[in-house]
């Protein structure tokens, strides 16, 4: 059952979306502003006093370091902000990475891989490549990093792992994914069925950005829509979602082609949740979900 605090944050983002209807278009900046916004409101009274930050530069790709007080040092998990490869940033992802490293018990590496359209595909691929390929050159074992993302982010993890696996390195210990986002030409059932639920995303959002993101590439390439790829030989898969999102089908779809393909795949779907639910800290559903990443993690690693 959902809980009351998932039915008022439903309820006030759909308050928000119904009163921005008659504005006009905003701007890609204004849009990455008003995200900005959103999402700082959002995590404005979580706890983060023991979360330490640390910026590094991966050859010219800004980072940061996010470590939970307490966390081991022989494991990382590697994350991809959301944003439809648009918008988002290191900065409006803080508190949920930093979370993510209390829950993993390990530090968690955030990357503001190049976004469009000033730097359309495969731009963030190669950015998410390098960053895994800088951990590898630190002597971290694969065996204890864990891909992460949310949205375009999980998509991004998917092109990322699959990339990797085609270069023949070698691959990490798994994959967590946040309401992903591996179908940009928006061909799943849910884009219709769930467009009357969804308080945050719609299909005309989404076919907006993928146009920026993917510029003449088709949209069913697979580094840009890793649901239409070979998905043989990749690590387990954990993948979250809500059940009143429009990319609900992505998670459906990816977790059965995965299966499908010999990935081991861990499905979890949250009852009346919307697009990354994870992101605000109040949810029971929220700290269930990170509770569950961070029991996938030390599953792999233990097991590896």
């Amino acid at each position: 059952m959902a809980s009351p605090e998932l039915d008022f944050i439903n309820q006030m983002l759909r308050d928000i979306s119904a009163n921005s209807k008659n504005a006009s278009t905003p701007t890609v900046e204004q849009q990455r502003s008003q995200m900005s916004d959103t999402m700082l409101e959002l995590a404005k009274d979580a706890s983060t006093e023991d979360i330490q930050c640390q910026p590094v530069d991966i050859e010219g790709v800004p980072a940061r370091w996010f470590e939970a007080s307490g966390t081991a040092d022989d494991g990382v998990v590697l994350y991809f902000h959301g944003g439809g490869y648009v918008l988002g940033s290191l900065k409006t992802h803080a508190e949920l990475m930093g979370r993510c490293s209390r829950a993993c018990g390990v530090k968690v590496l955030g990357v503001d891989y190049r976004l469009a359209p000033e730097n359309i595909f495969p731009a963030a691929v190669e950015d998410g490549v390098k960053s895994y390929r800088w951990l590898l050159d630190q002597d971290i074992d694969p065996q204890r990093i864990m891909l992460a993302g949310d949205s375009a982010g999980g998509g991004l993890v998917m092109a990322t792992i699959l990339s990797l696996r085609d270069q023949g390195l070698p691959l990490p210990v798994g994959a967590t994914l946040f309401s992903p986002w591996v179908d940009l030409t928006m061909s799943g059932a849910s884009m219709e069925s769930r467009r009357a639920f969804d308080p945050i995303v719609t299909p005309e959002g989404l076919h907006a950005m993928a146009t920026l993101y993917r510029g003449d590439v088709e949209a069913s390439q697979p580094l840009i829509s890793p649901l239409f790829a070979d998905l043989s030989k990749l690590p387990p898969l954990l993948i979250q979602v809500g059940d009143y999102e429009v990319l609900l089908s992505d998670s459906q779809q990816l977790a059965a082609k995965a299966k499908a393909a010999g990935v081991a795949v861990t499905y979890q779907e949250w009852e009346k949740a919307f697009h990354v639910f994870h992101a605000v800290p109040a949810l029971p559903e929220s700290a269930d979900a990170l509770q569950s990443m961070g029991d996938f993690y030390r599953q792999l690693v233990g097991s590896s």
